[in-house]
């Protein structure tokens, strides 16, 4: 299990393509690709001039390159945001930790302005972050100094509308349980809500990974599938975190014995979601938006959001000992010529470190806070959100796998898609803004 944390990656252009989308909006060099997974600098140097021959990256200064963005011609690259009138400021902030995450959430988006702000460092900057980094990587604190000597935390944000809702979205530059991606994240939330002050509503949008159940299909949530961070308000439990002891909670972290809860001060939003999972007139707007949205990502982009074959979505059971045996997945009572509907579940969504290594880990978790769905560390944006006063946020997760959402990419387009399409649903549900 430790010998698989060091096993050097296959160089492929998918694999190298992936790292600068997972690093976008921030560059990445050959050197930083090279160092960070074992890789030789000048096969990854001709991996990059492949993937600019197909036209999906481009170079930028400090011999870096960044992902070509499908409406790159829009894109307007600042040294710091414009000022934007008052009855434009979005009131809405949607957070995205993948690339094919705001993708999706874009093509929910009307009157799209997108601005990328990339943060270089100066001479003198350059000169003390090089010292200051290089004494971090002599203690083995930061494998990613060589990166921060050239680069800051760069920020995307695309400005649109969703009904009468102004909206920002932007996508985190990196994810993950290490004390560099926690920071990033958490920096990156703190940078977007001190942009845009009037944001009072924040939305968590993108993929995860499914709590299955065997028998029941009810309460089996499957690929395709779209989990709402919601709470059983009259649910009870003693857990790690002072500040909600013995309250709901929609998020749950854990960290060894630490485990840390999360619940909005304000849930309107989980309101919102359950009133829409329970329209009595059984309206489903989610799939409508679903259909535009990829027909807008199919003129618009080379990458695929259709929903993948129902034999795709394979379960397994853990039968002990390291052994695994596939299982039907409980028969759905709902599907159109063979292909389930893509459903609403409501309920705790949560992440931890080890948890997606350990599936006895992983289930015990899941079962012990209720959990539908694990995802990649979010712990530090909600850190952030709380931080800054914003009492309304929620979770919007497309299931993807049955781990953390990020261990293959079959569905993870669809799923993106799937949630982005709830998350509009919802939107499209609130009042329009009255703080403008």
């Amino acid at each position: 299990m430790e010998e698989s944390q060091f096993e050097i990656p296959p160089l492929t252009q998918e694999k190298v393509l992936e790292l600068i989308e997972q690093a976008y909006p921030n560059p990445v060099t050959p050197e930083d690709l090279a160092k960070d997974n074992g890789w030789n600098e000048a096969d990854v140097l001709q991996v990059i001039i492949s993937l600019q021959n197909r036209g999906l990256i481009k170079s930028m200064a400090y011999n870096s390159y960044t992902r070509i963005h499908h409406e790159d011609k829009d894109i307007k690259v600042v040294q710091q945001m414009p000022t934007i009138a008052s009855n434009k400021q979005p009131t809405i902030a949607i957070i995205t930790a993948q690339y094919c995450e705001k993708l999706a959430v874009d093509a929910m988006l009307e009157n799209k302005e997108t601005f990328v702000r990339y943060t270089t460092v100066d001479s003198d900057s350059r000169q003390n972050t090089l010292r200051k980094s290089s004494e971090k990587l002599l203690n083995g604190l930061d494998r990613n100094w060589h990166r921060k000597r050239r680069f800051g935390e760069s920020n995307v944000y695309t400005l649109g509308n969703i009904g009468a809702h102004r909206i920002v979205s932007t996508k985190l530059p990196s994810v993950g349980s290490t004390r560099e991606a926690m920071t990033a994240t958490g920096n990156t939330t703190t940078r977007l809500l001190g942009t845009f002050q009037k944001v009072d509503y924040i939305f968590i949008v993108g993929v995860a990974g499914g709590v299955p159940h065997y028998t029941d299909y009810k309460r089996h949530v499957r690929l395709g599938d779209v989990v709402i961070a919601s709470s059983e308000k009259s649910r009870n439990i003693i857990n790690g975190n002072a500040n909600r002891k013995n309250g709901p909670y929609i998020y749950v972290y854990g960290n060894g014995e630490e485990i840390q809860t999360y619940y909005p001060k304000n849930d309107c939003l989980q309101s919102l979601a359950e009133s829409l999972r329970a329209d009595p007139q059984g309206k489903k707007p989610w799939e409508h938006y679903l259909k535009e949205g990829l027909l807008h990502l199919q003129n618009r982009t080379e990458t695929i959001f259709d929903r993948p074959a129902p034999n795709t979505d394979k379960l397994y059971m853990n039968i002990g000992n390291h052994e695994v045996i596939e299982v039907a997945h409980p028969q759905p009572t709902d599907a159109v010529d063979g292909i389930p509907a893509t459903r609403i579940h409501l309920g705790p969504i949560g992440s931890g470190r080890d948890l997606i290594r350990s599936d006895n880990l992983r289930t015990e978790f899941a079962k012990k806070h209720n959990l539908l769905a694990t995802d990649v560390e979010m712990s530090s944006v909600l850190d952030s959100v709380i931080g800054n006063c914003r009492d309304s946020f929620i979770l919007v997760k497309g299931i993807s796998d049955y781990k953390d959402g990020t261990t293959t990419k079959k569905w993870q387009n669809f799923a993106s898609l799937a949630a982005a399409a709830v998350m509009k649903s919802i939107i499209c549900a609130m009042d329009a803004p009255t703080n403008v």
